[in-house]
């Protein structure tokens, strides 16, 4: 497996894990029916760096790494993962983890904040503990899931 920067060819199969991820209304904030045009607002900003997880020339996992905030924000980073639905349980979000929090590092972030992980989400919840993340606050009914109705968010944070 390798992670890499992504480039304009990656867009459809990035587009494919994030349509994918989205659809169940679980995990993510993006409405199932998220506008493929939408893509480069919420993936492929000027603001953010994408990268992409390929083994043997198919993308199973994506993340973007930006600044939480702007301007006298911008130490602490900000990111977000996608693992296509069918590559899950290999291991692949550990891996993209532990690349941002590296990326995190080399760009100068001091910390990185995860502003809204779903409570119920609770193997994402464990695998960010695993890298040291804490729970920092709790958002009352601050997602609306699809099937369970409104469930506490979650912030999290680590310091670099």
């Amino acid at each position: 497996m390798n992670i890499r920067k992504a480039i304009d060819q990656d867009r459809h199969e990035v587009w494919e894990i994030f349509t994918a991820v989205i659809q169940t209304g679980d995990t993510y904030v993006f409405a199932p029916d998220t506008a493929k045009e939408d893509l480069d607002k919420h993936w492929f900003s000027p603001y953010m760096d994408t990268y992409v997880l390929e083994e043997n020339g198919e993308i199973l996992g994506t993340y973007i790494i930006k600044p939480n905030q702007i301007d006298l924000g911008s130490h602490i980073a900000n990111a977000s993962y996608m693992v296509h639905p069918k590559a899950q349980g290999r291991g692949i979000g550990n891996l993209l983890c532990e690349h941002s929090l590296m990326e995190a590092r080399k760009f100068g972030f001091l910390a990185m904040q995860f502003n809204l992980v779903v409570s119920t989400n609770k193997v994402a919840v464990k695998l960010w503990q695993k890298f040291g993340f804490e729970i920092i606050g709790t958002i009352p009914d601050g997602f609306n899931h699809l099937r369970l109705g409104y469930v506490d968010a979650f912030i999290m944070y680590l310091k670099l």
